[in-house]
This record gives C-alpha cells, structure tokens and sequence, in this order.
C-alpha cells in the first residue's frame, strides 16, 4: 500500500509539476501626451504590466477581459495550463507580456483622481496605448502572438487589423469580429445606465459607492456568461439557483463605479469589420458553442470570418463542464488545437 501511494504521489504531482512557469515581473510605463480618440490628451499615461520569461524569446501579447487585469489571467485553469514546460505557450521559450489596460489594474484610471474628468476611452486607444508600451516602453519591434479572452479577444481583432505587420498570429477568443450589437450590447447599456441613474452616484463625485453597482454585475454576469447547461447542472431547484445568487451578492465587491462605468462604455464603438480584409497574420478564433454574449447560430462571426485571408475557428462544444462566455477561461478545453495552430506557424523571423 506504502508502494502504492507513493506512486500515486508522483503521478498526481507530475501535473502541477508541468504547470509551473517562471515567476512574473511587474512594471510601470509612462505613455508621454497621451491622445485619445476623443481628441483630449493626457500629459502621463501610466501603463502597468507583468512580464514573464526571457524577453530574448518570441514575444506573446495576452490580453485580459473587462473589468480584469493582467494578473486575472494568472490562474491554474488558464495561465497553468498554458505556460508550464511543455504546454503550448511555454514561458522558457517565449517572452509572455500581460498588461493592463486602460481603465483597469494598476494602469491610469478615473479613480486616480480625475473621476469623470478622466478621459472617454475606447477600444482603439486601449490597442494604441499598449503598441506604445510593447515598442516605446519594452523596445519590441514584433510580436509571436496577439491572444486575449472577451474584451482581450475584441483587442485581438484590432490589434490585427490596426497594426497588421507587427505580429504573426493572433488567437482571439470569446469574441467575434462584429459590431457591439444585440443582447451584448443591451445588457451593457443596462449597466451604464444604472449607474448613472443610481441616487449616490451624484454624476460620478460620489462620496461613497453606488449600491447599485454590485447588483447590475451580478445581473448581467449570470444572465451572460455561465452556460445553460452548467446552470442546469449546478442549480436544478429555486432553492439551489437563490443559494447561488445570494453567495454572488454577499461575495466582496471592490470596482470603483466610475472605473467599472468607463470598462463598460468603452466597448460602444467597437467594429472592426473595416479592418478585417487588411489582417495578414494567421487567425485562429476560438468561441464556446454557449456563449451567451457570441452566439454562434447567428451565423455573424462566420460571415466576418470569410474576409479574414487566414482564419480558421475552433468552437468548443457546449457541455455541463463548460461556462458559456466564461469558458475560455479554462484553457484545457482548448490546449490541443492551440498547440497545432503554432506548430504551424511559419518559423520566427
């Protein structure tokens, strides 16, 4: 028996084992006369980033979802799946940078100090303000990979289109290459607007946060992203499906309103349809058959994709296991057509 659990001691240790990956560094850039799409320029841009492996190696872009940050990619379902020796991003051969966004982590945000003076930012300003970081701040004249989940999956597709000679491949992921539309857009516009019209949010100088807001994210997060399914299976009665909403609710919620406002209004203008027949990288979409927020049986995504010169798409069936829009935030549904997408890849200029 001793023989046995010992055995059985190594193999369960050889996966976590795997998913190790060299520990990640943290770091400010400051982005000089800012300009945004609005006009308004802002004299520091401060951008904050996390770094992992050899900056000598192949560089990889990865971008995180609404309302997250760098570090929220950082978990064992997505980061421990990914950049441990031997998994398809594996941080000994390549140069992986996380940044965050405008609005979001420990970059320039209206919570600074600014509130709502801060400026009115988009999805574009997001991509130029990280260009600059990656060739002005970190010296990187091209990237491996573009690859990002959700907002970081729209990021994904402007970035190819913006800036379409400076990567080899780009993996978006939970998004499609379509205008903000439909219920996506809907369940948005409810969150703005129940900020705005929020008795305590006083145009945004609030002296204390909006009760609000917590209740709208947990309204639009279980109403688009979850999986029919999953739901099903985790809560089969009402009184399972209010234990779930009341852990939601009681569970700790620290966004600024002014903060989460911006995250969400930021997305209004998204459309690269114009720039999909400029990408010359090589595409791989990966989308769950559940997605609330894309789904597939429009039919939009892969009409946008036929003007994509290199495109393919990997749709993950829809199960018990997997979480809707939240899917591909476990990397172990998709690991394996990941990892042949870059064997094939032309070789590294």
């Amino acid at each position: 028996m001793r023989r046995l659990l010992a055995v059985l001691a190594i193999l369960l240790a050889a996966p976590a084992a795997a998913a190790d990956y060299p520990k990640p560094q943290e770091g400010n850039w400051v982005a000089k006369d800012f300009k945004f799409h609005t006009g308004e320029v802002m004299p520091e841009l401060k951008l904050h980033y996390r770094t992992i492996g050899d900056p000598r190696n192949p560089v990889v872009l990865m971008l995180h979802g609404t309302a997250g940050s760098g570090a929220s990619l950082l978990t064992a379902g997505f980061a421990g799946e990914l950049f441990g020796a031997g998994q398809p991003l594996d941080a000994t051969k390549y140069f992986i940078v996380l940044p965050d966004g405008i609005g979001h982590g420990k970059s320039s945000k209206p919570s600074d100090g600014l509130k709502t003076k801060f400026p009115k930012y988009d999805y574009a300003d997001m991509v130029d303000a990280h260009h600059r970081l990656l060739t002005e701040g970190l010296g990187i004249k091209r990237v491996r990979l573009v690859m990002g989940n959700s907002m970081g999956g729209m990021h994904a597709w402007l970035w190819a289109g913006m800036y379409p000679g400076f990567m080899d491949a780009a993996v978006p992921m939970a998004s499609q290459p379509t205008p903000m539309a439909a219920r996506n857009w809907m369940m948005r516009r409810l969150i703005i607007d129940t900020i705005k019209n929020d008795p305590d949010w006083h145009g945004g100088n609030y002296t204390s946060q909006p009760r609000s807001v917590q209740r709208a994210a947990v309204f639009y997060a279980t109403a688009t992203s979850g999986g029919t399914l999953a739901y099903a299976k985790l809560a089969p009665t009402r009184e399972a499906a209010d234990k779930m909403l009341d852990e939601r609710l009681a569970a700790p919620f620290t966004a600024d309103a002014n903060d989460y406002l911006y995250q969400w209004q930021s997305s209004g203008d998204y459309d690269p349809t114009p720039l999909l027949p400029r990408i010359t990288a090589k595409v791989l979409l990966i989308n769950s058959a559940d997605d609330e927020r894309n789904p597939p049986e429009t039919g939009a995504a892969e009409q946008a994709m036929r003007q994509v010169k290199n495109g393919s798409v990997y749709l993950i069936p829809a199960s018990t296991e997997t979480r809707g829009h939240g899917t591909t935030g476990n990397a172990t549904f998709y690991t394996k057509p990941l990892a042949e997408f870059l064997q094939g890849l032309p070789a590294v200029r």
